[in-house]
């Protein structure tokens, strides 16, 4: 998706979205969401390395010379303050790395970096299924693994990691992520029932007031949904693959 407006907006800020094998990035209109240019994409370099990729979300912003804001990078880790704390699904040099330093000296503008599901929660918030809703909202992400993110009263609760949760003895992405139902080749009412089986958990643990369920499968939301036995409000997410490079960019522009 992208936007139309005029250079007069050349403030925009740039969300990158940094993915085991794909980086894609693309300046954000903070107005409408949606993307001010097209998106652009770079393969992850092998290995993954923090100076190699430095040095494509360099290349990514310098392809975007008419956007002079601030840069917003969402990636697979537990970020506290700008420091990487996990690498899922990235190469593990990065543990330990003030990413917001690194990418900041780098790029040359300042970058603000958080977790991929983070991100995708605050844009959802900010222009998708969350918006205007009050209470606690919480966005869980349904890949290889499941994302979560904490969203209270408008405000974004970083690292919830819900996906790790200990269920029945099991990790909980280990039984209910969308890889678990290609893996032990589910139906979509047999995935219900082991999604029923989370949410009720979350519920017990956290009573949200709303689920917005984000990842490639909320596209089949319609397949699934009716499965899932709970008593909180579930909702698909709505921005999905732009998800993470929009809310990148508007915590970018927080800071």
């Amino acid at each position: 998706m992208s936007s139309t407006s005029g250079p007069s907006d050349t403030v925009w800020p740039i969300g990158i979205d940094f993915g085991g094998t794909g980086i894609k990035a693309a300046p954000v209109d903070l107005v409408t969401g949606e993307f001010a240019r097209d998106r652009k994409r770079i393969d992850t370099p092998k290995p993954a390395t923090p100076e190699a990729v430095a040095e494509v979300m360099r290349q990514l912003v310098d392809a975007f010379p008419e956007s002079t804001g601030p840069v917003g990078v969402c990636a697979p880790a537990v970020v506290r303050r700008g420091v990487l704390e996990s690498a899922a699904n990235i190469d593990k040099s990065w543990i330990g790395v003030d990413a917001d330093a690194l990418l900041t000296e780098r790029l040359g503008r300042p970058v603000h970096v958080l977790n991929d599901a983070d991100a995708a929660g605050y844009a959802e918030l900010q222009y998708g299924a969350a918006k205007g809703r009050t209470g606690l909202v919480i966005l869980t992400t349904l890949g290889t693994g499941i994302g979560s993110a904490f969203l209270y009263e408008g405000r974004l609760i970083p690292n919830s990691e819900l996906g790790h949760l200990e269920i029945d003895g099991h990790d909980a992405e280990s039984r209910a992520a969308t890889s678990a139902r290609e893996r032990d080749d589910l139906s979509w009412k047999e995935w219900g029932k082991r999604l029923t089986t989370y949410y009720k958990t979350l519920e017990k643990l956290f009573s949200p007031d709303l689920f917005v369920v984000g990842g490639g499968v909320s596209k089949n939301s319609e397949k699934f949904f009716d499965y899932i036995d709970i008593s909180t409000e579930i909702i698909p997410a709505q921005l999905r693959n732009s998800a993470g490079i929009v809310g990148a960019a508007a915590q970018s522009h927080l800071d």
